[in-house]
């Protein structure tokens, strides 16, 4: 206690000499001195000198200096955005075919995305008296914008099918003596030279799409990821294109009889039958999207 109100008072007032105050000071202290501590002078005035001179006091280094030399050296640690610039790679099953994606994180709620799908499906049907073998191939090339509002799996996206290779295409055939109607005009198909034919149904190159959807193909804080998404594809009215040829009859007897790809009253019948089958697949412009896929992200 004594060794402590001599430190106290000398580096105060200055009435001692600097040695008897390190000498006071080094009696107080509890342990051996911090090699780590640096010295930090504070001027003292000794009784009877006009001079200043400096006493060495050591004291420990204040909360903002040990804070800034613990974090010396070390980097800051990874955010949000040390997932920028991730990418991820999946596949996909959807009503637009099967297909695979990529996907690149370009900010923490926003990816961009694209990929292309694949569909062949075959089915002979029957269309106001010509049997048509039709083919369903599903040709594609997407690029969407995915944003994640909620920081989680749910996400809006936006884009388009910037190629839609979509079509169908089918052979025509009217066997003969059979009735078949083109427009409002029903004929008889040649019995030596039947009426047959080629059909393709077709929509515009590009379609916007919009979709919503679960999942992230490059997923924040893990590898493997699974996504569901609902949506449409905007692919425009379709466009069909008949191109028949043979011989049609207006009568059963086949007593008049004319040249489909010729007859000018017969190709405008063509024209008006292309019209109807356009107006009964109006429905597919607006193509729905069902999808789930698998993906993994580097």
């Amino acid at each position: 206690m004594k060794a402590l109100l001599a430190t106290m008072i000398c580096c105060s007032t200055g009435f001692f000499a600097s040695s008897a105050c390190l000498h006071a000071q080094s009696q107080w202290s509890p342990g051996p001195p911090d090699s780590s501590v640096q010295p930090v002078a504070f001027p003292a005035r000794v009784a009877g000198n006009t001079d200043d001179s400096s006493t060495v006091v050591s004291l420990p280094p204040s909360n903002e200096a040990a804070t800034q030399s613990s974090q010396a050296g070390h980097p800051a640690p990874a955010g949000r955005g040390s997932e920028i610039g991730k990418v991820g790679i999946g596949i996909t099953l959807s009503t637009l075919g099967v297909g695979f994606q990529a996907g690149v994180s370009i900010a923490p709620t926003l990816n961009i995305r694209g990929g292309a799908s694949f569909l062949t499906y075959s089915r002979t049907f029957h269309y106001e008296g010509l049997s048509y073998k039709g083919n369903l191939d599903f040709r594609n090339g997407d690029v969407l914008l995915d944003w994640f509002p909620f920081h989680n799996g749910f996400h809006l996206s936006g884009g388009a099918l910037v190629y839609n290779g979509n079509n169908v295409t089918a052979t025509a055939n009217a066997p003969a003596g059979q009735t078949f109607s083109l427009g409002s005009d029903t004929f008889y198909s040649g019995n030596t030279n039947p009426v047959t034919g080629t059909g393709k149904l077709q929509f515009r190159k590009a379609a916007p799409e919009v979709r919503l959807g679960f999942g992230n193909l490059v997923p924040r804080t893990r590898h493997f990821s699974f996504g569901v998404e609902f949506g449409v594809a905007f692919m425009g009215k379709p466009q069909t294109k008949l191109a028949l040829a043979g011989t049609a009859c207006v009568d059963a007897a086949q007593t008049i009889c004319h040249d489909v790809a010729t007859d000018t009253t017969i190709q405008n019948d063509v024209i008006a039958q292309q019209n109807k089958i356009n107006d009964k697949a109006k429905y597919a412009q607006y193509w729905p999207i069902l999808s789930i896929g698998f993906g993994y992200r580097f």
